[in-house]
């Protein structure tokens, strides 16, 4: 194994982007359906209600506002708390799926990553968990309103704390009407089970969901992996997949996993400018991200909020903003670095069509471009 490890073929930042990018739909638009997309992208990160739209219609060649929604309503795809114990977009069967691989680690982070663990210290979380699933029977109801409920039968516990038992060991999924566009609503929340009318599945082995994120997010370390999915202790699992995946060694000398024939364009094949929505799982998904993003740049995108972004050669360049006043809409571009005017001319075009889907109903629309302020 060390020989092998050794022997690992080098892959600098440039091409490891590329082969991201390719992966994710964004050298080339993907001719595939809603739910394919989705499920090639192991879910989308959805902490805002409608980011997805966007992340989809920059990926696929063909995408209108209602495909998204009406997947939603029909119950084909939902908005769960999943990887990294935050709120994702995914199918049906991926929700089954996925979540019990994934239960440990909301445990955990309950109980270790937020303040409420302490004060559920003693309870008896199935008791709760069982009485928060009996308050979804007749309807869904906001996390908030479960804990305050839940709070009636344990007067001594925070309701806070108590909501966010339910939140993390409950399968909860909101119900639309959040998650549609153009339509506002409370986070609703029912149980997974109740929603698709299907159990979750039982097999909570992470190995199948890693070679997912391998083609989807490859080539990667064993640290990208765990901070993508929230799991920890991943190496030795990684090892026992050796025998199916290839490995390389990027420019610090570490080890980055990957499918043997996975896509791996050249460094040098061209990358279109293209939007993404707050949050987009490429910003979120490695512990090394200088391929995507300048060191200098993260204080621009990383912080409470992370706003949409430009990509410019396939690395973050800028981020926008779309705005509607009176029937006219703007996309407000502010640049990290000076465009040229091909590339000025390519992201022009590029945000025109982007204001066309979010904008659709405007009678103007003017794309600007501006230096950060």
């Amino acid at each position: 194994m060390a020989k092998r490890d050794a022997a690992a073929e080098g892959m600098d930042r440039r091409s490891r982007n590329r082969a991201l990018l390719a992966r994710q739909g964004l050298l080339q638009r993907w001719k595939a359906t809603v739910a394919e997309a989705i499920e090639r992208l192991v879910g989308m990160q959805s902490q805002s209600p409608t980011a997805a739209y966007v992340g989809l219609w920059s990926r696929l060649e063909r995408f209108e506002l209602d495909d998204l929604a009406q997947l939603i309503v029909d119950r084909k795809v939902v908005r769960i708390a999943l990887m990294r114990s935050t709120i994702h977009l995914v199918t049906a069967r991926d929700c089954r799926a996925l979540r019990p691989v994934l239960q440990e680690m909301q445990e955990r982070r309950l109980m270790t990553g937020t303040p409420y663990g302490k004060a559920l210290a003693g309870l008896d979380l199935e008791a709760v968990v069982a009485a928060g699933r009996r308050l979804l029977v007749d309807q869904p109801r906001t996390v908030e309103e479960m804990g305050r409920l839940l709070q009636r039968k344990w007067p001594d516990r925070d309701a806070k704390s108590l909501s966010y038992a339910m939140r993390n060991l409950a399968p909860l999924v909101q119900v639309p009407p959040r998650g549609l566009w153009g339509i506002g609503g409370l986070p609703l929340c029912t149980t997974a089970e109740a929603w698709l009318r299907q159990p979750l599945g039982t097999d909570t082995t992470p190995e199948p969901m890693l070679l997912r994120y391998l083609a989807a997010f490859g080539p990667a370390s064993v640290q990208d992996m765990q901070i993508w999915s929230g799991l920890t202790r991943l190496q030795g699992v990684v090892d026992a997949l050796r025998p199916k995946l290839v490995s390389f060694r990027d420019e610090a000398g570490r080890e980055l996993f990957d499918l043997p024939n996975a896509p791996r364009p050249g460094p040098d094949v061209p990358a279109p400018p293209r939007f993404l929505p707050e949050y987009d799982n490429l910003l979120l998904s490695h512990a090394e991200r200088e391929h995507v993003i300048a060191e200098r740049h993260k204080p621009l995108v990383y912080g409470n909020f992370m706003p949409p972004v430009l990509l410019v050669d396939g690395r973050v360049q800028g981020r926008w903003k779309a705005t509607q006043a009176r029937g006219a809409a703007m996309l407000r571009i502010e640049m990290f670095e000076t465009l040229s005017k091909r590339e000025a001319a390519a992201v022009t075009e590029e945000g025109e069509r982007l204001l066309e889907l979010v904008a659709e109903g405007a009678k103007s629309r003017e794309v600007r471009i501006e230096a950060v302020a």
